[in-house]
């Protein structure tokens, strides 16, 4: 469809868009200049969340994982969204890889390599630090992170989001459209529906700018390690633009020509990859703790999903703290998550969007998490790398090239492990810019895309807002922030995941909207 290609700026709803970015502004300033102050105070106030209502996010996961469950196999999982004659815009596969790319994103090339080292150092239950039970808890906690609980998380608030767009055809792709049935149109069009969308938007701008500057280490350490040079402000700076670069074209090509090409491409990259560390390393070993530890999981997955470690009052373990971090984390980024997946979701039904997501994403990262970090344990129980001894001592990102540089044709590794990386966060971000750029649109979201230049300006606003925070310190910050902005958009899920069932209630959707 053509797009319109002027006065971009004018089609930004200034109203939720920039009172979220001076919002990000106003905190991160003072923020940076008393960084130790901050984060000693912010920390402080999560830890004090976390400790109260851990039992909270725990049932939160669940309860969220049950309404996916209830909703795709009630008669709301046949519901249409869209018209029940068109087709779905994306095969099957492509749908699943750009839902892994969004879902998954750089993020599992690090957990998967090195989280298990955390859990073996301070392992749950009693267990010996670095015994071989605390390894196989090191790699069944690895993938319980990426396991249902979390993707449930993110796509919940889809179902009422993708509704509105693609049965409603409600021009506007907001989280006050989703919930107007519940609250009505006084509150939608006033200044509580402004309040609920700059929330969300809080929450993602400063997400994204957090991603994109935490998540450069997982190159520049390997980029470091391959050519031999220190990590430097110059050497992010590098590769933060090649990064911004590859994000802003594949936004700028929009989902056909950039987010789906991107994400498909890299499903095939990330195989070719975990079959030549199963070829040129360790792979009978890898397939057998592979085997082992799905065994471990699955045998203990409902102690992992309800473990609080109530009766040790003096410690927690780092499963147990990192758990809840983990999902409150994640809650920070449930909207953005939903809103992508519900514009992509056009002609499928409620059960295909909630499943893929709960299915698709987890296989993916368990089959990551196995390779990935199978291999790390080999080369830690052989001795051939102290990976314990360098985590302990140095940030773990240290571990990974040391680990990759023990194979056969290192820098082929190295540099697959890279671009798997980057072209992960690269569909992180421009998702996200799409997504914000979509959001934030004036333009009929039911029926076109965001433009080409409001997404260029967005993917500008994040890498300067990023790019701004990691020179003056502002990041660490603005993490923790980030993950207190889940606990309001906990609330908005769940009055989304009412207003899907209330839609769809009121239009008997399940009668007139089925194929």
């Amino acid at each position: 469809m053509k797009q319109r290609t002027g006065h971009d700026w004018n089609l930004i709803d200034h109203k939720i868009f920039i009172p979220s970015l001076l919002f990000i502004i106003m905190i991160s300033i003072p923020f940076s200049i008393y960084e130790s102050e901050s984060l000693n105070l912010l920390n402080t106030i999560f830890d004090k969340i976390v400790d109260v209502f851990s039992w909270g996010y725990i049932w939160y996961a669940l309860i969220l994982v049950a309404a996916g469950l209830y909703l795709s196999f009630s008669k709301y999982g046949k519901v249409v969204l869209g018209n029940p004659n068109e087709k779905p815009r994306f095969t099957m596969f492509e749908y699943a890889s750009i839902l892994i790319a969004m879902g998954v994103g750089s993020t599992i090339m690090r957990t998967g390599m090195v989280q298990w080292t955390q859990v073996a150092l301070d392992p749950p239950f009693g267990v010996s630090p670095e015994s071989q039970e605390a390894l196989l808890w090191g790699n069944a906690y690895s993938m319980f992170l990426w396991s249902f609980q979390v993707f449930a998380i993110f796509v919940m608030a889809a179902p009422a989001m993708a509704y509105i767009i693609h049965v409603k055809k409600r021009p506007l792709m907001r989280i006050s459209e989703a919930c107007r049935c519940i609250f009505g149109d006084k509150f939608t069009n006033g200044i509580g529906g402004k309040v609920l969308d700059i929330l969300f938007l809080v929450s993602i701008l400063s997400g994204a700018a957090v991603t994109l500057g935490l998540g450069t280490p997982i190159i520049t350490y390997n980029v470091s390690a391959l050519l031999n040079i220190e990590v430097t402000f110059g050497l992010t700076m590098i590769i933060t633009i090649i990064w911004v670069f590859l994000f802003s074209v594949s936004a700028y090509l929009g989902i056909e020509k950039g987010i789906k090409r991107l994400s498909t491409f890299n499903m095939y990259l990330a195989g070719g990859l975990a079959a030549f560390i199963l070829i040129a390393g360790p792979g009978i070993f890898i397939l057998d703790y592979f085997t082992d530890t799905v065994g471990h999981l699955l045998q203990h997955y409902l102690q992992l999903s309800l473990y609080t470690d109530s009766v040790v009052m003096e410690t927690t373990t780092h499963v147990q703290s990192h758990m809840i971090f983990w999902f409150a984390y994640s809650a920070t980024w449930a909207m953005l998550h939903s809103i992508f997946a519900a514009k992509i979701s056009k002609g499928r039904t409620v059960k295909e969007m909630i499943l893929t997501y709960l299915l698709a994403p987890t296989m993916l990262s368990w089959i990551a998490t196995g390779v990935l970090g199978g291999f790390g344990v080999e080369r830690y129980l052989t001795g051939e790398v102290p990976v314990l001894d360098i985590v302990e001592g140095n940030d773990p990102m240290n571990a990974i090239p040391e680990i990759l540089l023990s194979l056969p044709w290192s820098s082929i590794a190295i540099i697959a492990f890279v671009v798997v990386s980057m072209i992960f966060l690269t569909t992180t971000l421009d998702s996200t810019t799409y997504t914000i750029a979509a959001y934030t649109s004036k333009r009929d979201m039911s029926k076109l895309e965001p433009s080409r230049k409001l997404r260029i300006i967005v993917a500008a606003i994040i890498t300067t807002l990023a790019l701004i925070l990691m020179q003056i310190g502002g990041l660490a910050p603005l993490e923790v922030i980030s993950g207190l902005m889940g606990i309001p958009i906990i609330v908005i899920q769940f009055l989304t995941i009412y207003a899907a069932k209330r839609m769809m209630d009121e239009d008997k959707a399940w009668i007139y909207n089925v194929r």
